[in-house]
């Protein structure tokens, strides 16, 4: 992409129609908030202002930053998108953009501050291409249910391949996959996790083999398999990494 269509972020489907509505005098109580989350989490936190166009914040966690400051990715801004994501993802970007914006806004608007949207894509992190799951979910909204600003959290991804374009409603097993190729919206549903498949994700995360599994849950080795073999099939992912990332980014636990 051509670092002079950086605008093409910003569409009709995101532009902020009632900018004497916005009060920036609540910016620093976002950001404050913003910054106690980040320091309770593993992920990287930053907000977008969509009337200014720019980062409003970014949390000081390397994962994102790429060797940056938060605030050299806050004076970069979209640039960044332009700098540290594969040329070849870059449209990928505006078109994950495009469609979940049509989608928000296609939602009743008391709806509206429910949904996020959540997608992967790769960063060049000192020239190695890393791939992120990265959710974007609204922080405040205007009177017409329009974005101001919105807060994204970025974590690592459980998949190889960018896209996995998903719409998720806070509290809902129900959610919605756009299909690249149909140029649709399939509905989906949230695998659920038995309590012996959760207590075996959560021992894992605590770096107990599996015979220690075994062991702590009063089984036999064999019945701990069984366990992740059920939960590669239901997450659909290869192995036990997989899978922490995966019930963690989906909050199976």
């Amino acid at each position: 992409m051509n670092p002079d269509k950086l605008n093409d972020f910003f569409i009709p489907d995101n532009e902020v129609r009632h900018p004497e509505e916005l009060d920036y005098s609540r910016v620093d109580e976002y950001i404050r908030s913003a910054e106690a989350f980040s320091r309770s989490t593993y992920q990287s936190v930053y907000i977008i202002d969509y009337y200014r166009q720019k980062f409003l914040f970014v949390s000081p966690n390397s994962l994102f930053l790429c060797g940056m400051t938060p605030e050299e990715m806050i004076q970069l801004s979209y640039r960044f998108y332009l700098e540290y994501v594969p040329e070849q993802e870059q449209s990928l970007l505006l078109e994950y953009n495009r469609v979940g914006f049509a989608f928000y806004n296609s939602l009743p608007q008391e709806e509206r501050p429910d949904w996020y949207i959540q997608y992967d894509f790769h960063i060049l992190n000192e020239g190695r291409p890393v791939l992120v799951h990265h959710k974007l979910t609204p922080l405040a909204l205007t009177s017409d249910g329009r974005v101001w600003l919105g807060l994204c959290v970025v974590s690592a991804s459980n998949h190889t391949t960018p896209g996995h374009i998903e719409m998720h409603r806070a509290g809902s097993p129900e959610f919605f996959e756009y299909n690249m190729i149909t140029r649709r919206w399939d509905r989906r549903r949230i695998p659920s996790l038995t309590e012996g498949e959760k207590s075996v994700i959560t021992l894992s995360i605590q770096g107990f083999t599996m015979t220690e599994i075994a062991d702590r849950m009063c089984l036999s080795p064999d019945t701990i398999k069984k366990y992740r073999k059920q939960i590669f099939e239901k997450l659909g992912v290869r192995n036990i990494s997989e899978a922490i990332v995966a019930a963690t980014n989906n909050k199976l636990l």
